[in-house]
């Protein structure tokens, strides 16, 4: 399970989460990515990570066979469940991303967008355990998140131990909150994804990158 920590903050970020794809500067990149995602994932069944409030789920929605979205937290899947789907065939579910159960069912592609950073790089080989339990051989398997941009990013406020980073962010109410936001470099990816994985292509946007492969 995530920290609770990391819980309770994105429980009380739910209503104001998708103010981050409003900001100018990222539009370019994530019109790329709003038209590339349901390409790749179309005609699917797919495992979505970590739905937060759905942004993704109803893009991936369009052209995927079936999605099963997952989260950990109640508050941000309420309004991704509030959101409209069109009719498509669309069922969450609240999940621990690093013990994803049997009764998820089997899938063919798997979507997690924005959580590779907050997963402690110390249990990145048991979150991809339990992905892949879940995901049949040759499923494809699609990997977003942060790239850090001095001029657009939160500060990295600390560095744990373990190497693990942070930042200090502010919500709407005033609070300051202690995020885990770790910021892989390709290298990275590549070392943890790589005995896992076939065509692996890393691709590296303005403010986002993107990593697509195959289970072997």
């Amino acid at each position: 399970m995530a920290s609770a920590e990391l819980l309770d903050y994105y429980r009380r970020r739910a209503r104001e989460y998708e103010a981050i794809y409003a900001k100018p500067e990222r539009q370019a990149d994530l019109a790329r990515l709003r038209s590339h995602v349901p390409q790749r994932l179309a005609g699917r069944r797919v495992l979505e990570i970590a739905c937060g409030t759905g942004y993704w789920t109803v893009l991936a929605a369009a052209s995927a066979r079936s999605i099963v979205a997952t989260d950990a937290g109640e508050e941000p899947m309420r309004v991704a469940m509030s959101k409209d789907y069109a009719g498509a065939n669309v069922r969450f579910e609240i999940a621990d991303a690093f013990a994803l159960g049997e009764e998820l069912g089997r899938f063919d592609a798997a979507l997690a967008f924005f959580w590779w950073s907050h997963i402690p790089l110390a249990r990145i080989a048991e979150f991809l355990a339990s992905l892949h339990r879940r995901l049949q051989p040759g499923a494809r398997v699609l990997l977003m998140d942060n790239l850090y941009v001095g001029a657009s990013s939160t500060a990295i406020s600390e560095r744990d131990a373990e190497g693990n980073t942070y930042q200090r962010r502010q919500l709407s109410d005033g609070s300051e909150n202690r995020v885990l936001k770790n910021f892989p470099t390709e290298g990275d990816l590549r070392a943890s994804l790589g005995p896992h994985a076939r065509e692996l292509s890393y691709q590296a946007l303005e403010y986002y990158w993107l990593v697509e492969y195959t289970l072997k």
